[in-house]
């Protein structure tokens, strides 16, 4: 995970509460997607796992915008917690130790920006680039 960890380091600088729920969120595991579909892809399910849960949010269009070469589309708040439901927010939140309303803020601010610097060329990585 080394280029995962340098990347969010870069963009979030050391220390932000946010870096241990971007990494879990974007790194591939063997074990992520038990659930099979939803916001549970997205944790721990790599940037495919992200980009499917936005699709079934119906939000497919601004998370492409990350990827792709253009300019990244904003996300809000609101359409963070759409695609992550309740739970899995508020799971997050206390990973980051931040009231869910302040975390969600800071993630639209910050996940558009690590999810285009991860995929600089406009496409995904393979697997075991993104994660080593």
């Amino acid at each position: 995970m080394a280029i995962l960890d340098q990347v969010l380091s870069g963009l979030l600088g050391g220390g932000s509460p946010l870096t241990g729920v971007l990494t879990n969120m974007l790194s591939p595991r063997s074990d992520a997607g038990a659930s099979g579909q939803g916001a549970g892809q997205a944790m721990g399910g790599g940037l495919g796992g992200l980009l499917a849960a936005f699709q079934q949010a119906g939000l497919d269009h601004v998370a492409q915008s990350w990827v792709g070469t253009g300019p990244n589309q904003p996300v809000s708040p609101e359409q963070l917690q759409s695609v992550f439901g309740h739970s899995q927010v508020q799971g997050m939140a206390n990973q980051a130790g931040m009231a869910p309303h302040d975390f969600l803020s800071q993630l639209s601010q910050h996940l558009p920006r690590a999810v285009d610097h991860l995929t600089p060329d406009g496409r995904l990585p393979d697997e075991g680039t993104a994660s080593v």
